[in-house]
């Protein structure tokens, strides 16, 4: 079987006439109400172009399905319930496509009678289950409801805090690690939280101030985060773990002198939405400083921030986590640190489409992290443009 692990850790540049658009755009459209834009033209086209080539990345994922209903399905129930989430807010498909109800068969298959769902071997059973619980939160069907209070109560479950015997200052406490219960990291917990924020759990549920301890301990933010690793540090960025000392799948780089943690792109902005969902202000210190990391490092040609050899490992898994956060953030236009402004809707289905092969689908050359797998980098595409546009993410309930 294949690691799941990968699952968390872009050639095409975007057109001068989408670049032209997204600026025309940023200076078009004003705040009408709040959480509310004017619409423009750009807007209509980008919708648009989104619209054709999410559905053309529905049709690529209903051909690839497996036999057993599932996808890349020895690799766990994980990458089907990702597709199956895709499938599910895409108008011409729906939650009750035969596709999507012999999907569901198939991941039903991995229930476990301690309310997860996940593998045999139960080495990512974090991760699994939270992206079913994800799964069955949009399914939005009754039948499913008492699936999603266990697997609500499964994930709160793993979630390392005085059940493990760990204690608020230890570097441990509140996160989430992939399964058997292994140390936690930012993007099991930030998948997890998806989750459970999808699910419709309350951000004044512990588990999320329990989340944000361990959350704010991966930033690199000395101000603060207590942690040795961050002393002195004002990147705002977010690293990979702050156990055993701290980690970063990007190593170190030199700052003002000293060698830092290195922050990057996809745990940055998985950090940033992770402080929003647990219920931070705007204004927050934690969040302002995330906020102008995002702004120096703007792109999405790349995973931000990583080494140069580095920079298209986890791409689609970026694209999928930018869009969750700024939609969260709740703003249209993001001003970077040189003053050019961004509409990043647009320049993410630009890119996107770019990128879309002949037959539908995506997949990163740079196959690591399991983005070589088609069925996984096409669904982590579409849930992108479906937080992007969430007007082409509700279901038509067609069969």
């Amino acid at each position: 079987m294949k690691s799941m692990a990968g699952l968390f850790c872009v050639a095409a540049a975007v057109s001068v006439a989408a670049a032209q658009g997204a600026k025309s755009d940023s200076t078009e459209s004003q705040p009408a109400t709040k959480g509310q834009t004017v619409r423009t033209e750009t807007d209509r086209r980008s919708e648009e172009l989104a619209r054709r080539i999410t559905e053309r990345g529905a049709k690529y994922l209903l051909a690839a399905q497996e036999k057993n209903g599932g996808w890349a399905s020895e690799t766990g129930p994980g990458i089907s319930c990702l597709v199956l989430k895709a499938l599910i807010r895409t108008p011409s498909v729906g939650p009750d496509h035969p596709a999507v109800k012999r999907g569901i068969e198939c991941v039903l298959k991995s229930q476990r009678a301690d309310g997860g769902i996940y593998a045999a071997e139960g080495l990512y059973k974090n991760y699994e289950s939270a992206v079913a619980l994800s799964m069955f939160a949009v399914l939005n069907k009754p039948e499913y409801q008492d699936r999603i209070t266990a697997l609500r109560k499964f994930l709160k479950g793993l979630q390392w805090d005085e059940g493990e015997g760990k204690s608020l200052d230890d570097p441990w406490y509140g996160g989430s690690g992939y399964g058997r219960h292994q140390r936690p990291d930012i993007t099991n917990t930030h998948t997890m939280l998806d989750a459970l924020r999808d699910s419709g759990l309350s951000s004044d549920d512990p588990a999320y101030k329990k989340a944000l301890v361990f959350v704010q301990r991966c930033q690199m933010l000395g101000e603060t985060n207590p942690q040795p690793f961050a002393a002195g540090s004002t990147q705002g960025g977010f690293i990979y773990t702050p156990a055993n000392m701290g980690e970063s799948k990007a190593g170190y780089q030199q700052i003002a002198g000293r060698s830092e943690l290195r922050c990057f792109g996809t745990v940055t902005y998985a950090g940033f939405k992770s402080l929003l969902y647990a219920g931070l202000k705007r204004d927050d210190p934690r969040v302002r400083a995330a906020f102008e990391w995002i702004r120096r490092y703007w792109t999405l040609k790349y995973n931000p921030n990583m080494p140069e050899r580095q920079t298209q490992e986890g791409l689609y898994f970026y694209y999928h986590v930018f869009a969750r956060a700024l939609r969260a953030w709740g703003e249209d236009v993001i001003e970077d640190q040189r003053g050019v402004k961004h509409n990043w809707r647009q320049e993410l289905i630009q890119q996107l489409a770019s990128l879309q092969k002949e037959d539908g689908s995506w997949v990163n050359e740079a196959d690591r992290y399991m983005e070589g797998i088609p069925t996984l980098t096409t669904a982590f595409a579409q849930l992108a443009i479906q937080e992007a546009y969430p007007a082409l993410a509700t279901p038509s309930n067609k069969k």
